[in-house]
């Protein structure tokens, strides 16, 4: 085989390896080609976003609503309101029966911001009890309970009990209020000292309200930490010291010689006989 023809048959592989090459290329770009047009025609599936539920704002010159379904039909709305002050205001309970299409409003003078509206049934006579807590400041914090019950859509004022001078001791607020087994029960931490430097204590302090002829009832749970226990030493013997001491054994030794002289007196007096 002579020398052009090898050269001759090396280029006749070139071209036949080159134009290989050329058609796969031709082939990989028709390739990528056709998956780019078919994503781009195939359509989109819809993204479903859920909205968040938002608590509707309440507009001035309200401040709190909380709304109590007694029942069906037997809805209770409660509501503070009164501009130029967070401290002092009004509050509203708007009573829907709309089983009967009645509706009436109770309101009275609100003390301090409500915390929370607390509904139920203390002395089972199937009337609903509506009890507002809410809570001002002056050299401390304290709570006020307004309490209405509800009967045939008329509202009765409760007188809520406060704390008595012994209940209060080491109060300084603080107080958590919930319903448990139809009862209202109020829990609050006793603190020790007075005045600004009065620090919590890990005590706590538990009543039960209850209701009978509409009249508050209140039962203290807990045993009272704060009560003062007796002084263990009040009936253990004093033991005698210094003068004290000293004159009982001088007593007790003239006691001992007038007895000798008087047991010699006497048998001197049996020998003269």
């Amino acid at each position: 085989m002579s020398f052009l023809t090898i050269v001759r048959n090396d280029i006749v592989f070139y071209y036949i390896y080159a134009d290989m090459i050329k058609n796969y290329l031709l082939y990989l770009f028709m390739l990528t080609g056709f998956a780019v047009i078919t994503s781009c025609s195939s359509p989109q599936q819809p993204v479903t976003v859920t909205p968040i539920a938002k608590t509707p704002a309440i507009m001035q010159p309200f401040r709190f609503h909380k709304l109590i379904e007694v029942s069906p039909g037997q809805d209770y709305d409660v509501l503070s309101w009164g501009r130029g002050s967070s401290k002092v205001g009004s509050f509203l309970i708007l009573h829907s029966d709309s089983s009967g299409t009645k509706y009436t409003t109770t309101t009275g003078d609100l003390d301090g911001s409500i915390v929370d509206v607390y509904n139920s049934d203390m002395d089972m006579d199937g009337n609903p009890e509506i009890l507002i807590q809410t809570k001002g400041k002056d050299t401390t914090n304290y709570t006020t309970v307004y309490a209405f019950e509800f009967s045939f859509g008329k509202a009765q004022k409760l007188d809520f009990p406060k704390l008595t001078q012994s209940q209060r001791q080491g109060y300084r607020g603080g107080d958590n209020f919930y319903i448990k087994d139809g009862k209202f029960i109020r829990e609050f931490p006793i603190y020790n000292g007075s005045g600004p430097t009065a620090k919590p204590s890990s005590a706590k302090r538990q009543f039960e309200y209850g209701l009978h002829n509409n009249s508050f009832t209140v039962k203290q749970l807990n045993k009272d930490s704060t009560t003062v226990k007796p002084n263990s030493t009040a009936n253990k013997p004093v033991k005698k010291t210094g003068p004290e001491k000293k004159s009982t054994k001088k007593a007790k030794k003239h006691t001992e010689e007038k007895h000798h002289k008087k047991k010699h007196h006497k048998g001197h007096h049996s020998d003269e006989e």
